[in-house]
């Protein structure tokens, strides 16, 4: 008869499920198995028979064979391994200077690879580390980064309750915990009274969730309005749902009166809701009937009042609307004109410091045009003055004068 085995590679880890191959195994014994990582050294936790493999995943992998007593050894050494290796790569987390904290590290059976578990808040920039463990340990390495859940898991301790941690001890995986399965089971919203030791909210509240959702279904809640079979209406005062006991206040004229009840002793329609209405009250007088018309008529009034003073908060808060918003669009208009007035300012002293630049520039350029014209001027009378020098000299020489015709 084919069966199936559940392991547990580490302490509080999650069960994997192995076929058996026709080895005779039994509860807590030492098996060798072939996984993903490659040969694991695991503890049977639970067996199960052939009837119930059609609700397990298919095909499983094989165990390998049960542990012998060099596995065992192995596995002693393994554990010394890890010991030394943690306290290494601890050092060497201080020397990078990484924001990491180191929580575990583990080797395959075969030493194959070595694999660390840390926490950090953040994502962490480990490269260097890894070349170092990796020259160090002469093996594939693996960091791998963790939550403060799994970090508790792995650790271990103990609870506020005096036991040892459930998710340690025999929790297989972390169910999803809420604030609302502690207010339905009446307890302090104090987060150091529902807290584990991971700082989340403790994993036990969900073990009795069902049942206070259950129980909470059937009966009253706090300030409900609900009467008892003989006929007497009171006010829900407070609720135990483990006893199902129910306080119940009644009002008669002046007078108050707690009494407890059995829920099954009280007529309600569980699931309804119907909250206890409080009225006004006035004692200060009573007709002659003993007819407590005048607290009707004070009750009126009181309700008026109340609507005239919530219209006068309403039109007061209006009014203080619309003035608010009146000086804000000022504010605005007064912030736009400041605004203009600068930039046209600025740009008035821009268009000055331009023509001034211009003016400055003409009259430079006026001064060189000047001085060219100075020059030309002076060059043109230089050779005028040479050409009737020569001039003079050829007539008196006989010759023609330059730039003439000879005449006869």
């Amino acid at each position: 008869m084919s069966r199936i085995a559940g392991l547990n590679f580490r302490n509080g880890g999650k069960i994997y499920y192995f076929d058996t191959e026709d080895l005779d195994v039994h509860m807590r014994d030492k098996v060798i198995a072939e996984t993903s990582r490659g040969k694991e050294f695991g503890t049977v936790m639970v067996v199960l028979d052939s009837e119930q493999i059609s609700l397990r995943r298919s095909p499983l992998k094989g165990l390998l064979r049960i542990a012998t007593e060099e596995d065992l050894k192995r596995e002693e050494e393994n554990l010394e391994k890890e010991d030394k290796a943690f306290h290494v790569c601890k050092d060497k987390i201080e020397e990078h200077g990484l924001e990491m904290k180191l929580v575990d590290a583990e080797y395959t059976f075969d030493n194959s690879k070595l694999i660390f578990y840390f926490t950090a808040d953040g994502r962490v920039d480990f490269r260097n580390l890894v070349k170092d463990l990796a020259g160090i340990f002469r093996t594939r390495i693996e960091l791998r980064q963790i939550g403060v859940r799994d970090e508790t898991k792995t650790l271990g301790g103990l609870g506020i309750c005096g036991r040892e941690l459930c998710c340690h001890s025999y929790l297989n995986e972390f169910a999803p915990v809420s604030i609302k399965m502690a207010k339905e089971q009446n307890l302090s919203l104090n987060p150091t009274k529902i807290s584990g030791v991971c700082g989340r909210l403790m994993c036990c509240l969900k073990n009795e969730a069902d049942t206070y959702e259950y129980l909470n279904k059937k009966m009253p809640r706090k300030g409900d309005e609900l009467s008892t079979k003989e006929g007497r209406v009171g006010e829900v005062q407070n609720v135990d749902i483990l006893t199902q006991k129910v306080r119940v206040m009644f009002e008669d004229n002046d007078t108050r009166e707690v009494i407890e009840f059995n829920a099954a002793d009280l007529v309600y329609e569980p699931g309804v809701h119907k909250k206890a209405k409080h009225a006004p009250k006035n004692q200060n007088s009573k007709d002659q009937n003993g007819n407590r018309d005048s607290d009707k008529s004070n009750s009126k009034s009181y309700g008026q009042k109340k609507d005239n003073n919530r219209d006068d908060r309403k039109n007061n808060g209006q009014d203080n609307r619309d003035r608010n918003r009146g000086e804000s669009r000022r504010n605005d208009g007064e912030n736009r004109r400041n605004s203009e007035q600068k930039n046209q300012n600025r740009f008035s002293q821009q268009a000055r410091d331009d023509s001034n630049r211009n003016v400055e520039r003409g009259q430079k350029d006026g001064n060189a045009e000047g001085k060219k014209n100075n020059n030309r001027n002076r060059n043109r009378n230089r050779r005028r003055g040479n050409g009737d020098k020569g001039g003079q000299g050829q007539k008196q020489n006989g010759g023609t004068p330059a730039g003439g015709e000879k005449s006869e």
